[in-house]
């Protein structure tokens, strides 16, 4: 009876480290501008799971903003030395949704008449880590509404047709503040792993020694 106590409280134990391996990463950004426009956005994602972005950011205009994730970390020379939409699949610009669509189309943000948007995005697309990786790259929010592709100009299926970069920042790492891995999942070295690893181990050996002793 003792055995069996001993095998269950070892599988309560193994189930809980293996639920716990979960890897959540978050990675935020400052936004600065030249005419006042300031905030910040914070990138959550747990394992491979969809990114949530919050934020705020004031200084706007009323309206809607096209709200993009670009290419380059680089504001050395303000926001236009981010380059273009972080897109690595060349594909057309388009809407959070749309198939056809940069990693970096996030849509808009809308401010409202005291000139301050709120950010609450879900996003399935950009990532933390992997191929579509957002670490390092810009955050930029534009004068003006983002036509999500469909505006007609010439620049729709480019920008949007969203105006001028009015703010922007660099996506850096918030937390875990120690080594991320950069494939799928939490590493297979860490801590939590390895303790799962201790624990089947100790479970096994149990197992052996029980039946050892039925047998005898």
């Amino acid at each position: 009876m003792a055995t069996c106590k001993s095998v269950l409280s070892l599988l309560v134990l193994f189930v809980a480290a293996v639920s716990a391996a979960s890897e959540e990463r978050k990675a935020i950004a400052v936004l600065k501008g030249d005419a006042g426009v300031t905030g910040n956005v914070t990138f959550t994602q747990v394992d491979d799971g969809p990114v949530t972005v919050t934020g705020i950011v004031t200084g706007l205009s009323k309206g809607n903003h096209g709200f993009h994730i670009h290419e380059k970390g680089d504001i050395s020379m303000g926001c236009t030395s981010t380059k273009g939409h972080f897109n690595p699949e060349g594909k057309k610009h388009g809407g959070p949704t749309d198939t056809e669509r940069h990693v970096g189309d996030l849509g808009n943000i809308f401010a409202e008449d005291n000139g301050v948007a709120h950010i609450a995005i879900r996003d399935t697309v950009v990532s933390l880590h992997g191929k579509n990786s957002i670490l390092g790259r810009g955050v930029v929010v534009h004068s003006d509404q983002d036509d999500l592709g469909r505006g007609g100009f010439a620049d729709s299926q480019t920008t949007g047709h969203a105006g001028t970069r009015v703010a922007c920042g660099v996506i850096g790492i918030l937390h875990p503040t120690g080594y991320w891995t950069q494939g799928n999942g939490a590493s297979s070295s860490s801590p939590l792993s390895l303790a799962a690893i201790l624990l089947v181990t100790s479970l096994v050996t149990l197992i052996s020694r029980s039946t050892s002793r039925w047998s005898s």
